[in-house]
């Protein structure tokens, strides 16, 4: 077995049938880890769903260059919405879900470290969520989701107020599930798993966990700074008060930066457990991936004044955030590359799981290197607060995150219900939300390096026709959610029954029943053999691993 191997185990064989949950306990303060994993990934759908339903009401009124369908003032509002519930409520708590599902069950352990915690920054979630969403009824904030001062010194103090409370309990809820994940896959591994063995989700979890105790607290100064400014009448952003609004946006951009990596990296681990399991082969480089994810994270923490180069950045500093944004490219690249040479040769199926994972990584080519362009200080300059950067972000973000989102639900779907997902209805999903992604984002490209500006209402007539091709693209995509709502809800209740490991996959979520026990497994397991290096051979297909040896077992008398 060489260092680069991951081994694994299929449990003894004779444990209990699945204990099967109420459906009221999903409604409940409950501790277990995969009850609240649901909870968030359900709740975050929702939220997604409401985000959405405001981008289609933006994109309608984009559609001809005068308002005519809503006013400025209520455009702002959706538009400061729309990126607010997108980032805070959909993608970072949609990766919360899978990581609060799996880790445990990925790395032998019966829970998360601190199990009540886990409930508690669940259900933070919901009233933060339902405030925000609701000031569109009062006075919802406008001044985009970054909230630059002195802007939002200026509009409503009320819609501010509960953008910046709703996010304070939001940041707060990522904290107490990232000291959890963080402890849980250092602490709570089987003892035959080591670093160097776990599965590759984790690794990315636990890079993503370290950003965000690291920037969120910034975030949390910027913000409750920002509220004295706004509320008390103090001047640490506002400038006819002798403040300084740059350094609101240091702030900002110090959390907001790595936030992106924050949404992306858990998918990135998600992305490297799919794909191996359906091109049927082992991942390649295991430790590259593994350790590039470090990687990012720490050079995520260094890149966040690339947004800033026309924030009147020295150009000492400017050549500074160049360089480093720039060299975040190439763990990045490290990732593409192995996931490339994971795929190449393998036995490819083209389920819906595997079409969104490839989705996945070429639509996040295209947002890296329109991520490259504009690390570049002239372009970035020339393109800045353009819809070539809504371009960019969306394809990161939406080509990245949310196909990644789909990948995972498809993938470990039968491990969370028992059952399977309809693969028809699967890949028109994937086809139409393929259709409507490109429709949508693609001419935003050409839009931005035009000129127009992004974040207004009206604009010039020229931009008229590839708006209008923008916004049919939106209605694609909200058309996409329709057949994965009935897949997943059918699915749910009447799909076919997945059996215990339908993938032939060979990491430990898939060696207990499905769905899992409450307690995840009978007797903990014991690693024995490696799905991600199997001496560089190829997985056969109808290969089952072997079961564990009866000596290797633990002595487990200590758990009754």
């Amino acid at each position: 077995m060489t260092q680069t191997e991951a081994p694994t185990t299929k449990l003894p064989s004779g444990h209990h049938p699945a204990q099967e949950r109420k459906w009221q306990d999903y409604f409940t303060f409950n501790t277990d880890h995969k009850v609240i994993g649901i909870q968030y990934l359900v709740t975050s759908f929702v939220f997604f769903a409401i985000g959405g339903l405001m981008a289609d009401v933006i994109r309608t009124e984009l559609r001809t260059p005068a308002s005519d369908v809503v006013s400025p003032e209520l455009y702002n509002q959706l538009l400061t919405l729309h990126g607010t519930i997108m980032i805070f409520l959909w993608i970072i708590p949609a990766g919360a879900g899978l990581a609060n599902y799996l880790i445990p069950l990925m790395i032998g352990a019966r829970d998360m470290a601190f199990p009540k915690m886990n409930a508690l920054a669940f259900w933070m979630l919901p009233p933060a969520g339902v405030l925000l969403a609701l000031s569109i009824l009062v006075d919802a904030p406008q001044a985009g989701w970054t909230s630059y001062p002195p802007l939002s010194l200026m509009t409503g103090k009320v819609g501010e107020g509960i953008w910046i409370f709703s996010l304070l309990v939001l940041g707060t809820s990522s904290i107490l599930g990232a000291i959890n994940f963080f402890t849980t896959i250092i602490k709570m591994r089987v003892p035959s798993m080591d670093l160097n063995s776990m599965p590759l989700f984790c690794w990315s979890m636990l890079a993503t966990s370290a950003l965000i105790l690291i920037g969120t607290p910034v975030l949390a100064g910027a913000l409750i700074l920002l509220a004295f400014d706004l509320l008390v009448g103090t001047a640490f952003f506002n400038p006819t008060g002798g403040g300084d609004p740059v350094v609101y946006q240091h702030m900002f951009w110090f959390y907001s930066h790595p936030a992106v990596y924050i949404m992306i990296l858990p998918l990135f681990g998600a992305i490297s457990e799919i794909i191996p399991v359906h091109a049927r082969k082992p991942i390649f480089g295991y430790l590259a991936i593994a350790y590039s994810s470090l990687a990012i994270s720490f050079l995520g923490l260094i890149v966040w004044a690339h947004h800033m180069f026309t924030s009147g950045t020295p150009a000492w500093l400017r050549m500074f955030f160049m360089i480093t944004t720039m060299v975040i490219a190439v763990p990045t690249g490290i990732k593409v590359f192995s996931w490339l040479a994971t795929m190449w040769g393998g036995k490819i199926a083209l389920n819906s799981a595997m079409l969104f994972a490839m989705g996945f990584v070429g639509e996040f080519v295209i947002g890296g290197i329109s991520g490259v362009m504009v690390a570049s200080v002239p372009f970035d300059i020339h393109v800045h607060d353009t819809y070539f950067i809504v371009a960019h972000l969306h394809y990161v973000l939406f080509g990245g995150s949310v196909f990644g989102i789909y990948a995972a639900i498809y993938h470990w779907f039968p491990k969370m219900t028992g059952r399977m997902m309809n693969e028809p209805l699967g890949i028109v999903h994937f086809i139409l939300t393929l259709i409507g992604m490109n429709l949508t984002f693609m001419p935003m490209h050409a839009l931005g390096m035009q000129g127009m500006n992004r974040r207004v209402a009206l604009y010039d007539p020229q931009f008229q026709p590839l708006n209008e091709l923008c916004t049919i693209g939106a209605y694609i995509l909200a058309v996409s959610t329709v057949p994965f709502l009935i897949n997943a809800v059918w699915s749910w209740i009447k799909g076919a029954k997945a059996g215990d490991n339908p993938w032939n996959a060979l990491t430990l979520e898939w060696q207990t029943t499905s769905p899992p026990e409450i307690e995840n497994f009978e007797t903990l397991p014991v690693l024995a053999w490696g799905p991600y290096d199997y001496g560089l051979e190829r997985i056969p297909e109808d290969i089952e691993p072997p079961l564990t040896s009866p000596e290797l077992q633990p002595d487990t008398s200590a758990l009754s």
